[in-house]
């Protein structure tokens, strides 16, 4: 693996279509780097896609949630001991290889962990889930965050051992954030110009949103309490 390279996670539910396209935007950004993606129990040609593109699968080969199975990928990451991650989405497409924004703040020190922003809002709905995360994280770090559930982050190989086991399913980036700050880490936003699959104003979209809510709900209440 190139010294300057990121070791890759990519989670993915479902992706046949983009993943091959977010590895390769991965690929033609860092051509050495180990991409492992985190299949979710995929049931379309993900794993396949992901694979001839170059890139290692690892699954529980059923739904064990995003954060489960970001967390069998991130142990196979962690065999590496990389000084330097990045995860995303599996449905960034060729944006993905504007993540090098992340990774260069990261390496170049303007913090430990750093989250991209979406320069551009696509889709979403009437902002219920998000704002509450937006609150859970102010209530338990002080942290004002523009983009409290974004995917795409980039951080230091320490801060990736504080933050992995991931809390449960979509309450992932919730327990990294404020697994980060309880660890003296420091948490810095940067925009970054990313195109993702975007969930819209439909029964599936606020099904998804609502899936979402309960997860934040849940690791909210373990965090406030101590708990991991």
């Amino acid at each position: 693996m190139d010294a300057q390279a990121p070791a890759v996670l990519i989670t993915a539910l479902n992706e046949a279509d983009r993943i091959g396209a977010t590895i390769g935007a991965i690929r033609s950004r860092w051509p050495q780097a180990m991409v492992v993606v985190a299949d979710d129990g995929s049931t379309d040609a993900t794993a396949a896609r992901s694979r001839e593109a170059g890139a290692e699968v690892v699954s529980a080969g059923r739904d064990i949630g995003k954060g489960g199975a970001a967390t069998l990928g991130a142990r196979r990451v962690l065999e590496l001991d990389p000084a330097l991650v990045l995860l995303c989405d599996g449905d960034l497409g060729e944006s993905a290889a504007r993540l090098d924004r992340l990774v260069d703040a990261v390496a170049g020190g303007e913090g430990n962990l750093a989250v991209a922003v979406f320069a551009r809002r696509v889709g979403g709905g009437f902002g219920f889930a998000v704002g509450f995360a937006h609150w859970a994280i102010r209530n338990l770090t002080g942290l004002d965050l523009q983009a409290p559930i974004s995917g795409q982050r980039a951080m230091d190989g320490a801060t990736f051992r504080d933050v992995v086991p991931f809390a449960p399913r979509f309450g992932m980036e919730i327990g990294m954030t404020v697994d980060a700050y309880r660890a003296g880490r420091r948490v810095i936003e940067v925009e970054v110009d990313l195109e993702h699959r975007a969930t819209g104003r439909s029964l599936a979209g606020f099904r998804h949103r609502f899936r979402q809510l309960a997860d934040f709900v849940v690791v909210w209440a373990r965090l406030k309490r101590g708990a991991r």
